[in-house]
């Protein structure tokens, strides 16, 4: 026989659908949280708004100290959370977490363990207060306590109201282990990424550049030299050879490494704007300045700009940088305050720098100011070692980015070893991207190679031009014992290995065919008798 009264029913139904409303809009804040504390604190915040309960509070225990700590509260006020700890053992926050078992008091003035520590209820008077809590648990373990504050009533069921906690605390304790376990994949993930940013920072000279080549070696011994100063650096070689990746490494190994590192190209602007760029402007200084706006340098203060294709900077703006590397001093366009600019430059260009201020193009007592030390990057096929390096580095990466697992043919290593690489760097990169997008099968072959590299055989190649010229060749004497000593044939066989390099711009593989020699054999005679490209062009 039923007892249950209409009364009771359609309040038990009125109760009930609460909860439902409560958890559904629970279980989407958590569906959408971005942040812990802030979810916790939302979830109290339905409690109070929908279930009409007081107070709400999370205590979790904190991992360094051992204690229960407000981790999200709803009606209480910052101080009272800083009031609100305890040691696992007092009060009953201390009971229900040892106990791992729900607690009620049906009145907080008549119950000794309630300590009331938060100072929350101090105008309560004789107006009696029910207190419940119920334990949060992480794999059957506790973790905090989950408390709510009612009004006593004779409509309240505490046997209902435990239930519905404990379900929310269920639902906190998951979002409380997925929120841990998210943050120690992060942590996985920052100390895999900090160890490998190591391995390859020792891998490859205490800089985050691919090679291992004498002349990308004497590269590193420069930027090794110059780290702890803040002396102006400038950065030749062909275009693509990697100077913003050397500009980088100059940064990082100095002391500026923690402050900014900011690139401008000069070549990408026209030259009113590209003066606003490096030096900003203030507001009205010219059509549509609205706003005043820091420049590059305002923004690379006490690190490193990079101003790339230096040599493309108009003449006009060449004197008001100048003043820069000078005195240090720059104004913003329309302004009169006088900025201090503490950085650190580096610079970059392909040109010849000395033809264009022989050509009026560049002015002379700037290229001097920048030319305090140049560092000359080799073209890709003046480092020929470092190709399978790179071919792999590039590789590895675009099979990454693309979700394949492509491998080079020996006979497309072979054939890549010889080509002259015009671009460098950033046409190997390039070229390997494209053939990873579009290859077919699991390795990589001839046939997905760009129809103009694999017909560069047919074209003769020409190097780019030299700064400077070979010297032509002594013109030998009719006779032996006319004009000069008779030379051994050590003497010749170094001459004509020299000159052979020399022809073909110190390419060992070229030079090696046109002697018949292997490019072992070329190597060990340049070494046997120390020849150097810097010294034959001499």
């Amino acid at each position: 026989m039923n007892m249950t009264t209409p009364g009771l029913s359609r309040s038990i139904a009125s109760t009930q659908g609460l909860e439902l409303m409560a958890l559904h809009r629970i279980t989407e804040l958590i569906g959408h949280a971005a942040d812990l504390e802030t979810t916790l604190s939302s979830i109290l915040k339905v409690l109070h708004d929908t279930m009409r309960m007081q107070r709400a509070t999370l205590l979790l225990q904190d991992k360094l100290t051992q204690r229960l700590v407000i981790k999200a509260s709803c009606g209480l006020t910052a101080e009272e959370e800083l009031r609100g700890v305890y040691n696992p053992d007092e009060g009953v926050c201390g009971k229900i977490f040892r106990t791992r078992s729900p607690f009620v008091v049906p009145d907080i003035h008549s119950e000794p363990l309630f300590l009331n520590r938060t100072g929350a209820r101090p105008g309560i008077g004789k107006e009696r207060l029910a207190f419940l809590g119920v334990p949060v648990l992480v794999h059957d373990k506790p973790v905090g306590v989950l408390s709510v504050d009612r009004l006593f009533g004779s409509d309240v069921s505490f046997e209902e109201d435990v239930r519905f906690l404990t379900v929310l605390a269920t639902l906190i304790a998951q979002f409380i282990s997925l929120n841990e376990e998210i943050e120690r994949k992060e942590a996985k993930l920052q100390e895999e990424n900090r160890s490998l940013k190591a391995k390859l920072h020792n891998l490859h000279d205490g800089h985050y550049i691919i090679g291992h080549s004498k002349p990308m070696r004497e590269v590193y011994s420069i930027i090794e030299k110059i780290a702890p100063s803040s002396v102006t650096v400038l950065l030749l070689g062909e275009s693509g050879t990697g100077k913003e990746l050397v500009a980088r490494a100059v940064h990082e190994s100095g002391s500026r490494r923690d402050k900014p590192f900011i690139k401008v190209n000069c070549a990408a602007l026209p030259e009113t704007l590209l003066e606003s760029e490096l030096f900003g402007h203030e507001r009205g200084a010219f059509t549509g300045a609205h706003a005043s706006r820091p420049g590059r340098f305002e923004l690379a203060n006490h690190g490193t700009i990079f101003l790339d294709e230096i040599g493309e900077m108009p003449l006009a703006l060449q004197a008001k940088m100048l003043r820069v590397l000078q005195e240090k001093q720059f104004e913003r366009i329309g302004g009169s305050k006088t900025f201090e600019a503490d950085v650190r430059i580096v610079a970059a260009t392909n040109v010849g720098l000395e033809e264009a201020v022989e050509e009026g193009n560049f002015r002379a007592d700037l290229y001097y100011r920048l030319n305090v030390v140049p560092i000359v990057l080799p073209p890709l096929r003046e480092r020929m070692e470092d190709i399978p390096l790179l071919l792999n580095h590039f590789l590895s990466m675009s099979n990454q980015r693309n979700g394949k697992n492509l491998m080079l043919t020996a006979e497309v290593l072979d054939f890549l070893l010889d080509y002259p690489w015009p671009g460098n760097v950033r046409e190997m990169q390039n070229m390997v991207e494209r053939m990873v997008i579009l290859a077919e099968g699991d390795r990589l072959t001839l046939a997905d190679l760009t129809p103009g590299v694999r017909g560069w055989r047919s074209k003769p190649y020409v190097a780019p031009v030299e700064n400077t010229q070979p010297e032509p060749l002594p013109v030998r004497a009719a006779h032996p014992w006319a004009g000069e000593p008779r030379k051994s044939l050590q003497d010749l066989e170094r001459d004509e290995v020299e000159a052979a390099l020399r022809r073909h711009g110190w390419v060992q593989v070229r030079a090696a065919k046109e002697l018949g020699l292997t490019q072992r054999q070329i190597g060990y005679r340049i070494k046997k008798y120390g020849l150097s490209r810097l010294d034959s062009y001499r």
